[in-house]
């Protein structure tokens, strides 16, 4: 469940609340009964490590999408017969 930062625009009193995503927003100060308003900083998650990126995971650095459209133009320009081309009289 997230926390969510809160301040009371009366008295100034701040807090943390753990609260769910369907629960409302907090409205009253447990202090002194004044309006609260919610807190928005900068997040408090960090990505480290290998794997976060689609690419981290996949040996070679292309992707499947890649390599399969590109084994379908090869099998289809393969399949279809060179012009056979009459040696140049000289």
């Amino acid at each position: 469940m997230p926390t969510y930062a809160y301040a009371c625009t009366s008295c100034g009193h701040q807090f943390d609340a753990v609260q769910s995503f369907s629960e409302d927003a907090l409205a009253i100060c447990p202090e002194c009964g004044g309006a609260l308003r919610k807190q928005y900083g900068s997040i408090g998650v960090t990505f480290n490590g290998s794997g976060f990126y689609r690419t981290d995971s996949r040996s070679g650095g292309g992707g499947k999408t890649d390599s399969s459209s590109s084994s379908k133009s090869e099998s289809s320009t393969s399949s279809t017969p060179a012009p056979a081309s009459t040696p140049a009289s000289t």
